[in-house]
């Protein structure tokens, strides 16, 4: 998943939270000055209301991760290139016990498997970035 958390008082808005969060959990430090914009709200699982921001993070060989072990267990990337392959995209089907069902996007790579509100924010991303061609 994205780094991300509840805001601290601290925090004065969902971007001042997101920035915070990457700093923690990954040693990141990215100046507001990058940060592009922020997706739609969307709920999580418990109820909560998460707000993705999208940032530009430069290079990412040039990027020096420092990640939090005590809340990161592996950190990977993957390409817009291998997101856009047709093979590393699926869906994943759910069904309620009343019934309703509900189909969310899965993105594969190898042992990874990106689901969930992680998948839902990436997709938000590409059908924002690459118009057409996702």
């Amino acid at each position: 998943s994205f780094p991300g958390g509840r805001r601290d008082p601290a925090d004065g808005d969902a971007v001042a939270t997101a920035l915070r969060e990457t700093r923690e959990e990954l040693g990141v430090a990215v100046a507001a000055t990058s940060v592009w914009g922020q997706l739609r709200t969307l709920p999580d699982q418990q109820g909560m209301t998460v707000a993705p921001v999208v940032a530009n993070l430069g290079p990412l060989e040039a990027l020096t991760l420092n990640p939090n072990p005590d809340e990161v267990e592996e950190v990977f990337t993957l390409p817009l290139a291998h997101l856009l392959r047709e093979e590393n995209q699926g869906y994943t089907h759910f069904r309620t016990a009343s019934g309703y069902g509900y189909t969310l996007p899965v993105f594969l790579n190898g042992p990874h498997k990106v689901w969930g509100l992680t998948a839902i924010i990436t997709e938000l991303t590409l059908e924002l970035l690459l118009p057409g061609r996702y």
